[in-house]
């Protein structure tokens, strides 16, 4: 049985935290548009925005040693960490809009305070940390920023990590009490739950075979209900693809120009967890550490404290991984079916650059747990393993591409395709993605109704009071904006930093 007349005004493909987010502002601005999500699972926010699935850090570039390059003169690059930063803060504005018009409630649920810490090791390392510091702490955005060297100091900061440990080379940290814990999985159920009491049409369990454009410009589905096992074809004039690691094998039927040549390389990764609370109640920060030698960006160490269903845990990860699935749900055949005419050599070019990276993730997937315990214990001396169980993280998949730098670049990052007419955009890439992922859909909705930004303007920044201003520029705004959003969010952690 089909149905070719669902015709309607946007399609999201993928309940994650995306299309709640681009459903939740363009049900801001445009009310009375008409919105379809198809999910392919059960529920929404259940493959890559799960809180048993990501890091859940408010990515802000507080602890985050990656978004901090140091340059051969010894300076500190810190563009990157500053837009990360002021990404960060546009999130948190649009959900304190959200809690202040009681269209989310308990934002406890989804968001907390919590200290985000970096430590490091060895002269070079400390001097390295040390000049972070200076760069970064002279700017409003991260204003209370602390350094210690000193092993005393670094005990009150993070006992579970100093004890049993022999200090015998340079040890520093740095600490900022204004980081968050997002459970993203959380704040994406709460957001469709909001849509669907305003009339959005969600459907789980249906998934989107073929997009492919109608002679009248329109863009029609192919769509599987998995649950009453019949076909069904919707159209719309704007479709959003948000499908995770599905989104490049969706682009790819879309036939649009923009998606050829792009490829994707999938990392799978896996957290060591503790729940057991006397340990868990030793240690109240994020703290991360620097990657090793030739492993991604997203394989940084990092020892969490996290709370999912209210109850605090321990995460460290992520030990990186290999899987040729595109989704922690998909196919073994999602990297082999990805490689088409257009994009094959810049895939070859791709895996010839990153040998050493294809290296490191096979080394990786043959640790034993053991070995894995291992890299704890040089976070936590004391760690053992009866303590600890492994969880699987979610998959990434890294965007490849021709740039100027060269051809098939593996990009680390949150990357949009849209078409030149603007009527279909798809999100593709890995971190800092769910932090920054109203910034993101702004993007989108800049890209694809140009026409209609005029007019929605007043609203977006009634939502977002920072929309088109460079926070650095105006120091006094960060502060109210810091002051606002921990007010309606509840972040003590802020709230102190911002009255200091």
């Amino acid at each position: 049985m089909s149905n070719r007349q669902n015709q309607t005004d946007v399609i999201l493909i993928g309940a994650g935290i995306m299309s709640a987010t681009l459903a939740s502002l363009l049900k801001e601005v445009a009310p009375d548009w008409n919105i379809k999500v198809f999910e392919r699972l059960g529920g929404a926010g259940e493959e890559s925005s799960n809180e048993w699935n990501n890091a859940g850090t408010g990515h802000s570039s507080l602890c985050e040693l990656n978004y901090t390059n140091e340059q051969p003169d010894g300076s500190i690059d810190i563009s990157k960490a500053i837009k990360v930063n002021e990404d960060y803060q546009v999130s948190k504005q649009f959900w304190s809009y959200l809690v202040d018009r009681e269209r989310l409630q308990n934002p406890h649920e989804f968001i907390r305070s919590l200290p985000h810490m970096s430590l490091v090791q060895g002269k070079k390392n400390v001097t390295f940390l040390n000049n972070r510091y200076k760069a970064l702490s002279g700017n409003p955005l991260f204003e209370g920023m602390e350094f210690s060297d000193d092993p005393q100091k670094l005990k009150e900061w993070i006992p579970l990590i100093m004890e049993g440990r022999t200090v015998s080379e340079p040890i520093a940290a740095t600490k900022i009490d204004s980081g968050t814990d997002v459970n993203f999985g959380a704040l994406t159920r709460k957001l469709f739950n909001h849509l669907e009491n305003e009339g959005v049409d969600v459907h789980y369990q249906h998934q989107v075979d073929e997009v492919k454009r109608t002679e009248n410009g329109l863009w029609e589905l192919k769509i599987q209900d998995l649950e009453n096992d019949r076909l069904e074809y919707h159209t719309a004039q704007f479709v959003f693809i948000g499908a995770g690691g599905g989104s490049l094998h969706l682009l790819q039927k879309s036939g649009i120009p923009e998606g050829k040549s792009i490829g994707g390389f999938p990392v799978s990764g896996l957290f060591l967890v503790c729940t057991k609370p006397e340990i868990v109640e030793q240690h109240h920060a994020k703290v991360y550490g620097k990657a090793p030698v030739g492993a991604p960006p997203m394989s940084v160490p990092h020892l969490d404290t996290r709370f999912i269903d209210n109850q605090a845990s321990l995460f460290f990860g992520p030990y990186a991984g290999f899987s040729p699935k595109f989704l922690k749900t998909g196919s073994n055949m999602d990297l082999v079916t990805s490689v088409k005419p257009n994009n094959l050599f810049t895939m070859a070019a791709a895996g010839v650059k990153n040998m050493s990276l294809t290296k490191y993730l096979i080394n990786e997937v043959m640790l034993s747990k053991e070995q894995r315990m291992e890299a704890l214990r040089e976070f936590v001396p004391n760690a053992k393993s009866e303590d600890w169980e492994l969880v699987t993280a979610g998959q990434r998949v890294q965007v490849i591409k021709d740039t100027d730098t060269g051809k098939g670049t593996l990009q680390f990052g949150t990357e949009v395709i849209s078409s030149a007419d603007g009527s279909i955009a798809a999100l593709l890439g890995a971190s800092p993605g769910a932090s920054t992922s109203v910034t993101v859909m702004l993007e989108v909705l800049k890209r694809c109704f140009p026409d209609q930004m005029k007019e929605w303007e007043p609203k977006i920044k009634e939502m977002i009071p920072s929309y088109g201003v460079t926070l650095l520029e105006n120091p006094e705004l960060i502060r109210e904006i810091q002051h606002a959003t921990a007010r309606s969010l509840k972040l003590e952690g802020e709230i102190a930093q911002s009255s200091v």
